[in-house]
């Protein structure tokens, strides 16, 4: 991926995450839902539950680098931004909802290492 804009990195990896997310049996029902102060990279469907999904490519990094990369801002970020989905798109919001990350490429881990249920609020 040398040589790309980070946008076409993000771009290719979020790709690559829905890809995942579908051979698992997701159904992808959004993708890059931007409020002002926030973004979810992929919205899916996991049987009945409503999966807001956070995806970082890693290549260089490590899992400490990860978890600093999800500090609290941006779970809160993540977390306001899910509300507002929910209030925009009503009929999921009296079902469960989930918080996954996808982090990929992280040296030592698997390429598309998946932590289910990653956070809540």
């Amino acid at each position: 991926m040398t040589g790309q804009s980070s946008t076409s990195v993000g771009r290719e990896g979020e790709d690559r995450a829905a890809s995942y997310l579908e051979q698992k049996g997701y159904r992808i029902i959004d993708r890059n839902f931007r409020i002002r102060g926030g973004e979810i990279d992929i919205i899916a469907l996991d049987g009945e539950t409503l999966v807001f999904v956070e995806v970082k490519h890693l290549p260089h990094g490590d899992v400490d680098t990860l978890s600093v990369l999800l500090g609290s801002q941006k779970l809160q970020n993540i977390i306001k931004t899910a509300k507002c989905y929910l209030q925009k798109y009503r009929q999921y919001s009296n079902g469960y909802i989930r918080f996954d990350v996808l982090a990929l490429d992280v040296p030592g881990l698997e390429p598309v290492h998946h932590i289910v249920n990653a956070f809540s609020e």
